[in-house]
């Protein structure tokens, strides 16, 4: 299953996520039925990935030229909640094998969090912004009013049905933001997926008030020592959206088929020590910081403009 997963993202951009994990009572009361039921139904994370990404891949070949989600089968991701901090530490998530049942790594009377793929809402907000930007009069020819139009229903659908949805995933391509490896450190726990000789995807967690907090550091030194710094602005954005979610919740970045490029990947130390640097006045290893960084990540980030 993983290997087709790999295949299948060849010659696609790199995509990578981030993601909030809700305990089931964050969610109206109506949705909290079929996310319990997704979540028993799930046979692997695998899974989810491949049927994602066949889905998104149907939706551009269809005939009647919508490429927008319907909504009928909307995915979940399901993960054991992570285990309280005490004194020693928190204790690492449970093992995650390509392969593995999300409930099956649990031991009976673990919690579980879910993340709702939500693909209505994003494609919305994602035709949104592709309308905005300069590609606008490009956008509007590949995806006709027509089109727009109906999606709207199925917003205004969802919206009625679930309420006013928080968005759980933020994506990026060809690229993580630096301001993600904010919410990290290196020894937070991992999952790294391979298949066939190749990284897959690698997974790092956190619970959400560990992300909260080193958000806040990141913001709190930025404030004083870079405040032009459109890093800072990214990362205040981030602090409103992780407010948006329930205490108890875990967050996730998944770094995608960009995995097999960069990994293992020093990025969450190098922005940290940015960050530090910047704040003690050290300007030669913020420089320092941002050089590997940039050697790191920069060639990935040209390769969406390669023919």
């Amino acid at each position: 299953m993983t290997g087709n997963i790999y295949r299948g993202q060849a010659g696609l951009p790199f995509s990578s996520a981030l993601r909030i994990y809700e305990p089931l009572e964050a969610f109206p009361a109506p949705q909290q039925e079929s996310l319990r039921a997704a979540g028993a139904g799930q046979k692997s994370r695998a899974a989810v990935e491949n049927a994602e990404l066949l889905a998104s891949l149907g939706r551009i070949t269809r005939h009647d030229g919508d490429p927008f989600p319907t909504g009928r089968t909307d995915l979940v991701r399901v993960i054991p909640a992570p285990a309280k901090q005490s004194s020693a530490g928190a204790k690492p998530y449970p093992a995650e094998s390509a392969e593995s049942a999300p409930g099956a790594a649990a031991a009976p009377a673990d919690r579980l969090l879910y993340c709702p793929s939500q693909l209505v809402l994003r494609a919305g907000l994602a035709a949104n912004a592709l309308m905005e930007g300069i590609h606008g009069p490009l956008a509007q020819l590949l995806i006709p009013e027509e089109q727009r139009d109906k999606h709207q229903e199925r917003i205004d659908e969802v919206r009625a049905h679930e309420g006013v949805s928080r968005v759980h995933t933020r994506a990026s391509t060809w690229g993580i933001p630096f301001s993600w490896f904010c919410l990290f450190k290196e020894s937070d726990p991992t999952d790294v997926v391979e298949s066939e000789g190749r990284i897959v995807t690698v997974r790092i967690r956190a619970s959400i008030a560990q992300a909260l907090e080193r958000v806040s550091y990141a913001v709190a030194h930025l404030a004083m020592a870079a405040p032009d710094l459109d890093m800072l602005e990214d990362l205040t954005q981030l602090t409103e959206w992780l407010e948006l979610f329930h205490p108890d919740s875990a967050v996730e970045l998944d770094y995608g088929a960009v995995a097999d490029k960069v990994y293992p990947d020093d990025s969450p130390l190098d922005v940290r020590l940015g960050i530090e640097c910047l704040a003690e006045g050290d300007m030669t290893g913020a420089a320092a910081a941002y050089r590997r960084l940039a050697s790191r990540w920069v060639p990935i980030r040209q390769m969406a403009r390669a023919s």
